[in-house]
């Protein structure tokens, strides 16, 4: 039978031990049941706070793009911002991961090694307008760039198509400042209409799909990188091409970000 605990050993390390012990086959005594139940209960309060925390990180992130979209709406008569949606982690599923990844049981352990426990995914019409975006937000000054895995120009085995971004905020609470890391997921409709389909298909199968319907997705990957591509050549007559001597700070060797039409130039 495990040891009892020393008094500086914080809940969270005990109830990783006690899990651990008995996923390795060891059977828990009544006892440790109830160690295991109450160190739980500790955790998820602080995964609690955690998730507030991370609420308000996307509500900052989400402000940005927010006031982006509509300045563009409203003083430029183009957008290249589609949709948003924002995702965030329940506690239980913060927690199953957080045991699945076998790490200390700690909040600060656990935010190093859980990168999407808050997220916003912006679509946009154009392969060009997903760089766009990422350059403007990332030129801000309160928002820190992590990570930067670029997918479009290198998609992922299966086919998978677009920009990820972890970005730091900071988020100014009654006692102190909490900075706080948010996914970012910037990709055209297509990409985004592909990987929804194939999102369900792997949970429908358990990601393991039949050798028909995967090849079936990798040709819609391949005909909606081609649209994507047709679509994109179609965009000068909709919005400008790169500024000249512009060049992208994210992402170098593509163009920089588009001088924004005017109203009387998009009317015209």
């Amino acid at each position: 039978m495990d040891a009892a605990p020393s008094p500086q050993e914080p809940p969270e390390h005990r109830v990783r031990e006690l899990v651990t012990a008995r996923t390795a086959g060891g059977v828990p005594t009544a006892a440790e049941q109830e160690e295991i139940a109450a160190g739980l209960r500790q955790v998820y309060e602080e995964f609690i706070a955690l998730r507030m925390h991370y609420q308000f990180g996307i509500d900052e992130v989400l402000t940005k793009v927010e006031i982006l979209r509509k300045e563009f709406e409203q003083m430029h008569d183009y957008s290249p911002i589609e949709h948003v949606r924002t995702r965030l982690k329940s506690v239980e599923s913060l927690m199953e991961k957080a045991l699945r990844t076998e790490g200390e049981m700690t909040v600060r352990a656990i935010r190093e090694r859980i990168h999407d426990i808050a997220g916003i995914r912006i679509t946009t019409s154009f392969v060009a307008d997903a760089y766009w975006i990422a350059d403007i937000l990332a030129a801000q000054g309160d928002l820190e760039v992590l990570t930067v895995k670029d997918y479009i120009a290198s998609p992922k085995p299966n086919g998978y198509r677009s920009l990820h971004l972890i970005v730091q905020v900071p988020v100014y609470l009654s006692t102190h400042v909490e900075q706080v890391p948010v996914e970012l997921q910037i990709r055209t409709i297509a990409m985004d209409f592909w990987a929804s389909t194939e999102h369900k298909l792997s949970y429908k199968y358990e990601k393991n799909l039949p050798p028909a319907l995967r090849a079936e997705l990798d040709d819609a990957a391949r005909v909606a990188h081609e649209l994507d591509q047709r679509m994109e050549r179609l965009r000068g007559e909709i919005r400008p091409q790169a500024a000249p001597g512009g060049g992208s700070g994210l992402f170098p060797g593509r163009p920089g970000p588009a001088a924004p039409p005017t109203g009387g130039d998009a009317a015209g």
